[in-house]
């Protein structure tokens, strides 16, 4: 992802060990679509192919957050050949996860015309199928960014479109509608008259404190996110400003918005990681994260363009149980694989499918992983790491800093066997109470994959 960028932006990006946003730096995600569901935030993304010039996605990524600054990827939770009746396997566009009743229903764009469809999991994490085997919507080439509200009432509502807001009700089994399409007529473009929403896409719609709000990505193009409150889930919409201006830097958004631990966040997307290696425009965008604030009367005060900043922790991870090494506040250089593996019968037969093993790779002398607030407590003695030789290589680790106090040590060596996984365990020096820890590689060419690790008392 970094490999090759110029030697002052390196620096320049390095320099900021503080950075949190894009907060996935492995994978190019856009159009995040995050859901509250019990201690965890769930985000749902989509991919942009590392390839894509155009509109290249294929799937619907998740990663998941007790603290909303470490993020662990699940990866791919659905894609277009979920759907049979979807005769293209490019098009996974913007999509929403709600929980109704211990169920997860994933409602996914499939453009050009083919509609909306919907896909049902006893789990956000899946395995998600098509209930019904068509489209839930179709209608015209606007049916595109669904965003479902379930009212208090029990009523849902589906919303989406561009250039115009559609909507309609949705029945509680939440796979079927109910009535008839409406085009939104409060926020509609009328001939000869001012347009203070300027509405485009990408809309999101939530409930607080008695009233309903209406996000979406304004303008175009750039695009901003402008937001509009109302009395109803229906309307009429009241435009009441720009959550965050567009500017020239990301040419598109798309508003995902929660609350977690007591505070508002607004997710959306840049193109800052493309930017650090190309200076033509793609479309690789990376998801964003920021804290809203809302004022007395319910209105939203205005954001600055995506900072590098990020959001603060609102929680501690724990360095004594197993933590994927997916799970990553920031890094930089490395990707992550999802691979399956198989319990062999013949050298050339793979068998019995075993399990699903995501890991960090592409790691090379330099890169890093970190995470934010494990909390060490009284003391640690030691540390376990899951790895896959390569050409081998070490893994420092260190407290608070790229060059930090370095707590230990992991030499991981190749047996010539091949890409075998195993663990290694290390020795390292006292440390207690609350650090970010950073996972930097040393070495040359490959070094190896990296799984998991665990501190140990």
């Amino acid at each position: 992802m970094r490999k090759y960028i110029p030697a002052l932006l390196a620096l320049a990006f390095t320099a900021n060990l503080k950075a949190q946003n894009p907060i996935i730096q492995t994978k190019f995600t856009a159009d995040p679509a995050p859901l509250v569901h019990k201690d965890t935030v769930y985000l749902y993304t989509g991919h942009d192919e590392d390839d894509a010039f155009g509109f290249k996605m294929y799937d619907w990524l998740l990663y998941t957050s007790t603290d909303m600054v470490n993020w662990t990827e699940h990866g791919a939770v659905a894609s277009l050949k979920n759907f049979k009746w979807v005769n293209t396997d490019n098009g996974a566009w913007a999509a929403q996860c709600v929980e109704r009743n211990g169920k997860f229903y994933l409602y996914c764009t499939v453009p050009n015309g083919i509609g909306i469809g919907v896909l049902v999991a006893d789990s956000p994490y899946g395995p998600f199928t098509d209930p019904i085997g068509k489209p839930l919507v179709k209608n015209t080439p606007e049916d595109i960014d669904p965003t479902v509200l379930i009212d208090d009432d029990g009523q849902a509502y589906m919303y989406w479109g561009n250039p115009n807001l559609w909507y309609i009700k949705l029945n509680e089994d939440m796979i079927s509608v109910s009535g008839t399409l409406v085009k939104d007529s409060s926020m509609a473009k009328k001939k000869g008259q001012p347009d203070p929403f300027h509405y485009q896409e990408g809309p999101w719609a939530w409930k607080r404190n008695g009233k309903y709000y209406m996000a979406y990505a304004s303008t175009c193009c750039p695009e901003g996110i402008g937001y509009a409150m109302g009395n109803s889930p229906t309307g009429p919409w009241e435009h009441k400003g720009m959550i965050m201006d567009s500017d020239k830097r990301s040419n598109g958004n798309h508003p995902g918005i929660i609350e977690f631990k007591g505070k508002p966040y607004v997710f959306g997307f840049n193109y800052n990681i493309l930017k650090q290696t190309m200076g033509k425009h793609y479309e690789r965008r990376s998801v964003c994260v920021a804290e809203l604030t809302y004022n007395p009367d319910g209105t939203i005060q205005k954001l600055p363009f995506w900072t590098t900043a990020g959001v603060k922790r609102v929680g501690t991870l724990d360095p004594y149980k197993r933590v994927q090494a997916e799970t990553i506040a920031y890094s930089e250089g490395v990707k992550t694989n999802k691979e399956t593996e198989w319990e062999r019968n013949t050298s050339w037969d793979k068998g019995k499918k075993v399990a699903e093993r995501i890991f960090v790779s592409a790691i090379h002398n330099g890169d890093y992983t970190k995470v934010q607030g494990a909390d060490f407590g009284t003391g640690a003695k030691s540390l376990e790491v899951a790895v896959a030789a390569l050409y081998g290589g070490t893994i420092e680790v260190r407290a608070d800093s790229l060059k930090g106090a370095l707590i230990g040590t992991v030499h991981v060596t190749t047996s010539g066997e091949g890409d075998i996984w195993k663990t290694i365990k290390t020795p390292v020096k006292p440390i207690k109470g609350v650090h970010d820890l950073y996972f930097v590689f040393k070495g040359n060419k490959d070094l190896f994959h990296f799984d998991w690790w665990q501190f140990s008392k």
